[in-house]
């Protein structure tokens, strides 16, 4: 007997591809991203707040300009450079606000809101959404703010540039005190020692913190410390815990302007210590300490019911 002349041959079914393990953790950045627009818009009007008295300061401009030419005149070419400082000091500093408040709020917010129970039923994991989150204020919003810093140098170099050649001036004086380029390598060696390395254990234990609250994390954060400082004051007579939420909260080693000349850290007169920066044992100690809280946090946001 013939065999079956309408029999099926097997097909093979082509596995399908293995999924990034990174990719949950791309799509939970991205969601932080469209639900928190504070990340972005704070540093943006920052800069918008801080361009608009740049406006009213330009028709000082030339006069500072024609102090600063003489060779000998130091003090008056810091001065052309000082709206260029503030305006990177501002930023950062709104970037530093921003990363502390999100951090409070992070993991609290969702039981607040019971929006936990909807981001638990899609296959993301406690620990992917912790980094995730931590992400935020260690990445995210230091390149944000960076880039927000450039390009507000940048208009307000070319406003001032303008301002001069329609003075009669020549903006080289201005560009020689400002060095742009390397200021900006100094901003971005400020913002990898001290925004992204020393304030790690800040942010991971708010986030900490903001899993562990049932109510009001901003309190658990502040007053605990306040607390065992006034008592170490009064009991022992020291400051030294006091000294120690000090130093983690100043910068670290980086931020020591002993030995500046002038400007703000990220200026390109200060001198990079990086060698001496990397084998601080407060920086390793800080980064143990961030990697615990952030562990600690995931295992709490596992169990963690909706406030």
């Amino acid at each position: 007997m013939n065999p079956q002349s309408n029999a099926t041959p097997e097909t093979s079914v082509a596995p399908r591809p293995a999924r990034s393990p990174l990719r949950p953790l791309y799509w939970s950045i991205r969601r932080e991203l469209w639900e928190v627009r504070s990340i972005y818009l704070a540093p943006v009007a920052v800069a918008g707040v801080f361009l608009l008295g740049f406006l009213f300061y330009l028709h000082k401009l030339p006069e500072s300009a024609r102090a600063a030419l003489p060779p000998q005149a130091v003090e008056q070419r810091e001065a052309l450079v000082q709206p260029f400082d503030y305006a990177a000091a501002s930023i950062m500093g709104i970037a530093f606000i921003v990363g502390l408040l999100y951090s409070l709020e992070a993991l609290y917010a969702e039981r607040r809101d019971r929006s936990i129970l909807f981001w638990k039923s899609l296959p993301v994991s406690d620990r992917t959404a912790v980094l995730a989150k931590a992400s935020i204020p260690l990445m995210v919003v230091p390149a944000v703010c960076c880039a927000i810093t450039f390009a507000l140098q940048a208009v307000m170099l070319a406003l001032s540039s303008v301002v001069l050649w329609a003075s009669g001036l020549s903006p080289t004086a201005l560009f020689r005190a400002l060095s742009f380029l390397p200021s900006f390598f100094y901003l971005l060696y400020h913002i990898f020692t001290v925004h992204v390395l020393w304030y790690a254990p800040v942010y991971g234990w708010l986030l900490l913190l903001s899993a562990w609250a049932r109510r009001a994390p901003l309190l658990w954060a502040v007053v605990p410390p306040v607390a065992i400082s006034i008592f170490e004051r009064l009991v022992f007579h020291s400051n030294h815990f006091a000294e120690f939420i000090g130093s983690r909260f100043s910068g670290g080693p980086e931020m020591d302007t002993s030995s500046y000349d002038g400007g703000f850290p990220f200026h390109h007169g200060v001198h990079l210590t990086l060698g001496h920066f990397l084998t601080s044992p407060g920086l390793w100690i800080g980064l143990v300490f961030a990697a615990v809280f952030l562990w600690a946090a995931a295992r709490i946001r596992r169990y963690r019911e909706p406030s």
